[in-house]
């Protein structure tokens, strides 16, 4: 009897165990040519551009001579690209203070106040899904000094008419206002789909311990909205420091040298396709690379060292 319980067993722990391998196999080979794909297009690009940094690279000669870290040696006097860096960096933290806080004030409201909030969400999430082009060429509109609708209704109330985007210490601030306005609503979205995933339990037994909303917010809330808070942070970095098309439509020509507010991707583009500097080009694309994931491992530390 007890042989026979052992067998059956053992039997069905092999069973257990072919059908578990097969599950792997098929995931693994159902994963390789995405997996490939993936690898073609995002982790090759990426380490070709560790290595070009190390060269002496253009688009004309064939040969590329090795000079080490002498492209980033040379980005520490380059005031091109310091002037870039602190430029796309003022942009990245107005954008991401601005949309998160906004995204998460509207989710509040949206959620606490208006139980059928559908068509409210619609709307501020419209402006995400248009293309970046037509955007930024409505909102240079809307900031131009002669007949654009923002100076008109400034006019009412005295103020002569601004050139925003004209000069870099006030262009750089306007973009900032419309990428927070296109990026505001996903934030939001993201938000509300969190604060709606919070079991109702704990803000009722918070109600019923005398708990107003300011503490319900202060101590429930937003601790268990932590790690989408993370999330939004993390996706609208990363979305911020690498902002090109909207500053090159809204600035392109607005002076006769052309683009007057520098950014890191701008130097980027022209380094490897105006001046055929691609080795250059990469060591700064590799800069670029490492600030962004060390703000993300800042923020990852950050955050879940308080949840």
């Amino acid at each position: 009897m007890a042989r026979n319980i052992l067998s059956r067993k053992e039997g069905s722990s092999r069973l257990g165990s072919s059908l578990q391998r097969q599950k792997l196999l098929f995931v693994f080979i159902g994963l390789t040519p995405i997996m490939l794909v993936y690898g073609i297009t995002r982790i090759w690009p990426i380490i070709r551009t560790f290595t070009l940094s190390l060269y002496d690279s253009d688009l004309v000669t064939p040969e590329k001579k090795f000079i080490g870290l002498e492209n980033y040696t040379s980005l520490v006097d380059d005031d091109a690209f310091k002037q870039a860096f602190l430029n796309t960096t003022l942009f990245a933290v107005g954008t991401v203070v601005a949309s998160v806080v906004l995204g998460l004030a509207l989710a509040l409201i949206l959620t606490q106040f208006i139980p059928r909030s559908g068509l409210y969400q619609l709307i501020y999430f419209l402006p995400f899904v248009m293309p970046i082009v037509p955007v930024a060429i409505v909102w240079r509109w809307i900031y131009d000094p002669s007949y654009g609708l923002l100076n008109w209704f400034l006019s009412w109330f005295g103020i002569p008419k601004q050139a925003f985007l004209f000069y870099p210490e006030t262009g750089l601030w306007a973009i900032v206002v419309m990428n927070v306005w296109k990026v505001i609503g996903y934030n939001m979205v993201i938000l509300i789909v969190g604060i709606r995933a919070i079991p109702t339990l704990y803000n009722e037994a918070a109600e019923i311990d005398g708990a107003n909303r300011f503490s319900v917010l202060r101590y429930i809330t937003v601790p268990l909205l932590k790690p989408v808070i993370l999330f939004v942070l993390v996706v609208t970095t990363i979305g911020a420091y690498n902002v090109f098309t909207s500053v090159y439509v809204m600035t392109q020509s607005t002076t006769a040298s052309g683009n007057n507010i520098p950014i890191l991707v701008g130097e980027i583009y022209n380094n490897a396709f105006r001046y055929s500097k691609m080795g250059y080009a990469s060591s700064e694309a590799v800069i670029l690379f490492v600030v962004v994931l060390a703000l993300t491992l800042i923020q990852f530390r950050f955050v879940r060292s308080d949840t």
